[in-house]
C-alpha cells in the first residue's frame, strides 16, 4: 500500500471520481475503473511465543489479530513439527489463541499436509528444534509450497523461534543443537537473510569463559556462504509486508553485516533495506 497514492497521482482526474474503497486486491473508483492490485508477501517472524512480563503470545496478540482481521481470515493451520508431542503441541497454541476468536487446526490431523497447506489462507509454524522442524517440512514436501504460496500473496505466515528460523535464507544462525539432519540447510527463504531468534548480548556470570552469541554470530559472517544476520530480542516481530520490512514488538534488533560493527535497531524501525541484494 505504500505506493498506493504514487500510483493515484499519475491517474488522469476522471479516473478519480467518486469514492475509493480498498480490499486486498482491488482499489475501487465508483462510476469509473478497477484498478488491480496484486496480492503481497506477509509475514510475522516473531523472536519466541514466550517473553519475560507476559503470558504465552501475549506480547504479540495486537500484531497477530490485526495481521489475520485484515486479511479477513480467523482460522489457522498450525504446524507443530517442530516438537514431538503434535497433539499437545497444538492444544496448547489453541488454547490462547481460539480466545482471540480464531480457529487452530494441528497440520498433522490432515492426511495430505500438502493439500491443507495449498487451501490454507494463513499458517503459524511453531517454536522448538529448527533442524527437526526443516527436516519435517523437507519430508512432507513443504518447503517450496510454503515459499511459493507466501510469495505469490496467497498464503499469510506467522512463524515462532523455530518457525522463525525456517522461514528465513537458512538455518545457519539457530541457537539449537542439531538433534537431526535436514538434507540440506537451505529454508523457506521468505526473507533473503538469516535471523538469530532470542538473541541476547549480555552474559548472566562474570565467570563465564565461552563464547557469547555475538561471537557465534560473527564466526558465520567469516563464512563464503553467509549473508546478513538479523538477531531478534525477546518480544521482536519482524513484519514482511512486500517490499516492506517493520519491527514490531515490544523490543527492538540488532542487525550484524561482514565487515561492520553490530547495529541496534528500535521497536518501529523500517530495516526494508535487508530485502536489497
Amino acid at each position: 500500500m505504500r505506493y498506493l497514492f504514487q500510483l493515484l497521482s499519475h491517474l488522469p482526474s476522471r479516473h478519480l471520481s467518486g469514492k475509493l474503497s480498498v480490499s486486498n486486491t482491488i482499489i475501487r473508483c465508483t462510476n469509473t475503473k478497477y484498478i488491480k492490485m496484486q496480492p503481497q508477501k506477509q509475514a510475522l517472524l516473531l523472536s519466541s511465543s514466550n517473553c519475560h512480563g507476559y503470558s504465552m503470545l501475549e506480547f504479540a496478540k495486537e500484531e497477530i489479530l490485526s495481521f489475520l482481521t485484515r486479511n479477513d481470515v480467523n482460522e489457522l493451520v498450525f504446524v507443530p513439527y517442530a516438537q514431538n508431542d503434535f497433539d499437545a503441541y497444538t492444544a496448547k497454541i489453541r488454547e490462547v489463541i481460539s480466545q482471540w476468536g480464531i480457529s487452530v487446526t494441528g497440520l498433522h490431523t490432515y492426511p495430505e499436509p500438502t493439500s491443507a497447506v495449498n487451501s490454507a489462507k494463513a499458517i503459524f509454524v511453531g517454536g522448538g528444534n529448527t533442524f527437526m522442524l526443516l527436516s519435517r517440512l523437507y519430508e512432507n514436501n513443504l518447503v517450496k509450497l510454503i515459499r511459493d504460496r507466501v510469495n505469490s500473496g496467497n498464503l499469510l505466515y506467522i512463524g515462532s523461534s523455530a518457525g522463525t528460523n525456517v522461514a528465513t535464507k537458512s538455518i545457519h544462525t539457530t541457537n539449537d543443537m542439531p538433534i537431526i539432519f535436514p538434507p540440506t540447510f537451505d529454508a523457506i527463504g521468505i526473507v533473503p537473510f538469516n535471523i538469530n531468534p532470542h538473541y541476547i548480548d549480555f552474559i548472566e556470570s562474570e565467570t563465564h569463559k565461552g563464547e557469547t552469541r555475538d561471537q557465534r554470530i560473527y564466526e558465520y559472517l567469516q563464512m563464503p556462504h553467509a549473508s546478513d544476520v538479523l538477531g531478534l530480542r525477546e518480544g521482536c516481530i519482524l513484519h514482511v509486508a512486500g517490499d516492506t520490512l517493520t519491527l514490531k514488538g515490544v523490543s527492538g534488533a540488532v542487525l550484524f553485516r561482514k565487515g561492520e560493527n553490530k547495529t541496534e535497531y528500535p521497536v518501529g524501525a523500517d530495516v526494508s533495506f535487508l530485502l536489497l541484494k
